[in-house]
């Protein structure tokens, strides 16, 4: 291959467009492409062998294909094997077995009917070492290794041409992060070994390519993260901690462009983590230090992670994506539009402002049904952007979707009309697995997310606990957060719109100064008041009924009395109602579980009196809890007439999730009492089961149904909590259930 020479910009301008013109042919139609729609969800335990134990940390994080588009092949790190998963059925896909391995696989790719293996056996960062493992799966039942390659170090991304004439390997000798902070450099360096792929495995012969002396920062370490080759045979390299991208000729295995990834100024970051997401921050001169890279037509495109903390202190971060030209030139830069997107959709991790933010990792592009798309994985907000870029140097953000936790391989695969995410976060303990996320294109409309906060103004939001409709107005809801977040404040909803929009938000605020509340439910009153249900540690954060009026001024506090508050527990106020009005306003609260002196499995709704300060009780029978969980109440809506609709839950998720139901109470005539009394029983009717709702997305069934509000119109209006983006995938179920009969 000729190398070629440097262009002027217009010059290059000129040559890009004649290259990007295929790609470019669909601009005018691309507001008709079609979406992608979630049909289901694989946890990867099931792949388990039958000896092993189901809360065995497994996972997936790099996924291929087989040629015929059947069989999914993933890596397992922790278990030092390859899982392989059957997606004949897309929609129901079913564990297909598993290859146990000599170390532990860092990347996986096909070329016909071999599956290429990139596995680290090193005995220590400083004695990298590591093989390419080939397997004929023509049987996918029973995989047979057909050969085992030397690679010289360890290695990491993997990636067949386009035309099948070569493997490129990144060989990392990653850096140990815990010798000298991590600082480079540490050697051995890295390189790039080129697998030339002309006849059986067993004859494949390899040659290396040098990347030392070519980044400004560490040139004598080079760190090579990911490869990914064009119809070419150009090898894109990113040299992550380096800030660096090499293009590589493959067939005469020569470095022919090189160029620093650059660094970002970005305006309107959350850079403190103080349990608030405030977008207010700047950052000025961050390095991308791309992770993953992907050729779109002839740009280059980077998911920015940042990884990196050099001697100065200095580290990159830059939060987005970039495309790059052949000659390293910026065409554009994401900045912080992806990273407010997340924001809008409730996906932020606040616990990573001081850190990376989302930290876009994975990336890839695809065609499909000529519509040209570009996909961007978030590690930390646990999501995949996907942009139209039927215009490449200039992407449109299509739409977003809901992935498992750490969204690590991003696999399209157009001939099917599927995308396959893998998410490698796994943890039995906290409840969250290793998932396959299976997505299929052709769906008329976005389905996710189905809340989100309005394009006018950023409204940073997540954790919804509590639910409310407008007492006065049609499509008009109101919903709380609990206490991830500082500032407690009431988000204003308009629910005529799909998805429902959070258009306003009011902050709480007590003798002028912000509060910082737990807050489980929310109610309205008739002349606009709220009455908000405050949980407390079952320490000395006590349960409290807030009453504020509609501008969020806290007008009183209302604690339990001390009889009452004795027999707390972790686990208080969850759901809030409101009924009547002046002296016969009575405010109804749901507690989530048993208190020290309730019976087993049943749980008390509270009775207020604001004009007496007296309280009266009665008590709820829970459903018995599944196996190692519990059962709790989570919401009380009140629908007139001395009927509420009760929310009652498992703390349970996923395959596990069994209790997610909607129940119709009648308080008519029971009369609640004090303390120290026999409460009486109240009855229960199966309003719905939720858990059929939960499942219908394809997803992992999420754990907090935390909120439900019935409008004037009876429509009724369910939502859940998505636990701030920690230790969850940060997806927000807003269902929307039709309408209930009074």
């Amino acid at each position: 291959m000729r190398t070629p020479t440097r262009l002027t910009r217009t010059a290059l301008s000129t040559a890009l467009t004649l290259a990007l013109l295929p790609l470019a042919s669909q601009a005018a139609s691309s507001r008709a492409a079609a979406y992608f729609e979630r049909v289901a969800t694989f946890p990867v335990y099931r792949n388990l062998g039958a000896d092993e134990g189901v809360t065995k940390q497994t996972v997936a994080e790099i996924t291929a294909v087989s040629r015929d588009g059947r069989t999914l092949i993933y890596t397992d790190s922790p278990g030092e094997r390859i899982g392989l998963v059957d997606i004949q059925d897309p929609k129901s896909p079913k564990p297909a077995g598993f290859v146990k391995l000599e170390g532990e696989p860092t990347s996986v790719a096909v070329h016909h009917h071999f599956v290429l293996v990139a596995v680290n056996t090193s005995a220590s960062f400083a004695q990298p070492d590591g093989v390419l493992a080939v397997f004929d799966i023509r049987n996918p039942a029973q995989p047979k290794r057909v050969a085992t390659l030397p690679m010289g170090g360890q290695p990491d991304s993997i990636a067949v041409s386009p035309k099948g004439r070569y493997a490129a390997v990144v060989i990392e000798n990653e850096r140990d992060e815990d010798l000298n902070n991590g600082l480079l450099p540490q050697l051995p360096g890295g390189y790039l070994r080129i697998v030339d792929l002309k006849g059986q495995p067993s004859r494949w012969t390899t040659r290396d390519v040098s990347l030392t002396g070519l980044a400004e920062v560490a040139p004598e370490d080079p760190e090579p993260e990911y490869v990914s080759i064009n119809d070419q045979d150009v090898a894109a390299v990113t040299l992550q901690e380096n800030n660096h991208i090499v293009l590589v000729d493959l067939r005469s295995g020569r470095v022919i462009r090189h160029f620093s990834a650059g660094q970002v100024d970005l305006e309107g970051v959350d850079v403190e983590e103080n349990d608030r997401i405030e977008p207010v921050g700047v950052l000025k001169g961050k390095r991308r230090e791309p992770d993953s890279i992907a050729w779109l037509g002839a740009l280059l495109a980077t998911a920015n992670e940042g990884d990196y903390e050099d001697a100065n202190g200095e580290e990159g971060g830059s939060r987005g994506f970039t495309l790059f030209d052949y000659n390293g030139q910026v065409w554009h830069d994401a900045g912080v539009s992806m990273e407010h997107a997340f924001i809008r959709a409730g996906h932020y991790p606040e616990n990573r402002s001081e850190n990376k933010g989302i930290e876009p990792e994975g990336i890839a592009a695809g065609s499909f049904q000529k519509q040209d798309f570009l996909f961007v994985g978030s590690e930390r907000g646990n999501a995949v952007a996907v942009y139209d870029v039927a215009r490449p140097w200039a992407p449109v953000m299509h739409q977003l979707l809901p992935a498992g936790m750490g969204p690590e391989g991003i696999l399209p695969i157009p001939a099917r009309n599927l995308l396959v995410v893998s998410s490698e976060e796994d943890s039995a303990e906290d409840g969250y697995r290793s998932t396959i996320s299976i997505y299929q294109y052709g769906a008329r409309t976005a389905k996710y997310p189905e809340i989100r906060s309005s394009d006018s103004a950023l409204i940073p939001w997540g954790a919804l606990s509590g639910l409310v409709a407008d007492s006065t107005q049609d499509d008009r809801l109101y919903a709380v957060p609990d206490s991830y977040y500082k500032a407690s404040r009431i988000f204003h909803i308009d629910a005529s719109q799909t998805p429902a929009v959070i258009d306003g938000q009011t902050e709480l605020r007590k003798d002028g100064e912000t509060v910082n509340y737990d807050l489980e439910g929310i109610a309205q009153a008739n002349n606009g008041d709220f009455w908000l249900a405050s949980e407390g540690n079952g320490k000395a954060k006590p349960n409290l009924l807030i009453h504020a009026d509609s501008k969020g001024d806290v007008l009183a506090e209302y604690a339990l009395p001390k009889a009452v508050s004795a027999q707390r527990t972790s686990n208080g106020f969850e759901g809030v109602s409101v009924v009547g009005e002046g002296a016969s306003t009575r405010v109804y609260v749901a507690f989530q579980r048993e208190w020290k002196n309730d019976p087993a499995g049943k749980v008390r709704i509270g009775v207020f009196n604001p004009s007496s300060g007296e309280w009266g009780f009665v008590h709820y029978p829970l459903d018995p809890a599944v196996e190692g969980g519990w059962v709790g109440l989570s919401e009380l809506t009140s629908i007139g007439n001395g009927q509420f609709l009760v929310i009652e839950r498992d703390n349970q998720q996923g395959p596990a999730a069994q209790i997610k139901r909607l129940y119709r109470i009648d308080l008519t005539g029971v009369q609640p009492v004090a303390e120290g009394q026999s409460f009486p029983l109240v009855s229960k009717h199966l309003e719905r089961d939720l858990l059929p709702d939960l499942q219908s997305t394809g997803g992992w069934v999420l754990d907090k149904v935390e909120g439900a509000a019935v409008d004037k119109q009876g429509r009724l209006f369910v939502v859940t909590d998505n636990d701030g983006v920690e230790d969850a995938s940060g997806e927000t179920r807003f269902i929307r259930l039709g309408t209930i009969k009074r």
